[in-house]
């Protein structure tokens, strides 16, 4: 499959008219809904009413702020799942001492504030247990993890715009598991909001993912996930 190249649409029509209907005030007007895609009119939200519409939503909708874009972050399939999973166990087995948070909250502010919820989060156990509300702060987070999903906008959303939020905020390592392309892409070094590295491997390769997180990963098992 050609990387962004799936035109499914990011939401229903049913789950856009549930979020109007329960957004905010200060939003409600604002959102529209065409070419299966949600937009916001008359330019960024502010940090604080993204806090309240993605609280409000629908439990089918999960919204992020990604440089003051307001996203729709696509329901993730059972592959999906079962590769987060793969990993999660991988990490764990190597490094008890930490643990792989799915679908974990976090603040990225590279343009305005804005609100990332990456597939895994990556940090000792129990670190975010201190952290009140949804969005947690990056701040000891060893490595955010995204595995692409088949929609449009999986092209800018994970391999450009979530990847500048990591680097900025100097989450040490993204690993982008890229489905369109079968790969693990290991960005590293994060400075002035850019990952210096980037090394892709094939699915089967012997993955060593650099220090902090000091994890081999053999993905071989990656191939039975492939559509």
């Amino acid at each position: 499959m050609t990387p962004g190249t799936d035109e499914r649409p990011q939401m229903s029509v049913e789950d856009f008219e549930e979020l109007v209907r329960r957004a905010p005030e200060t939003v409600r007007n604002r959102l529209e809904f065409y070419g299966g895609r949600l937009h916001l009119k008359h330019g960024p939200i502010d940090v604080e009413d993204f806090e309240e519409l993605a609280r409000v939503a629908p439990e089918t909708v999960t919204l992020e702020l990604i440089n003051g874009k307001l996203e729709v972050k696509p329901v993730p399939d059972q592959l999906h799942g079962a590769i987060v999973m793969w990993l999660l166990r991988q990490c764990m087995q190597q490094r008890p001492e930490l643990a792989l948070y799915p679908e974990q909250g976090l603040r990225v502010p590279t343009y305005r504030n804005g609100r990332a919820r990456a597939d895994g989060a990556l940090a000792p156990l129990d670190h975010f247990i201190d952290q009140e509300g949804e969005w947690a702060s990056p701040e000891g987070v060893l490595m955010a993890v995204e595995v692409t999903s088949h929609d449009n906008d999986t092209d800018r959303r994970d391999r450009l715009e979530k990847g500048r939020a990591y680097a900025y905020v100097g989450i040490p390592v993204y690993l982008l598991i890229d489905r369109d392309n079968d790969t693990l892409v290991v960005h590293s070094a994060p400075q002035n909001g850019v990952y210096q590295n980037r090394r892709p491997y094939h699915y089967g390769s012997t993955v060593r993912l650099p220090s902090p997180v000091a994890i081999t990963l053999e993905t071989e098992k990656l191939k039975d996930y492939v559509t």
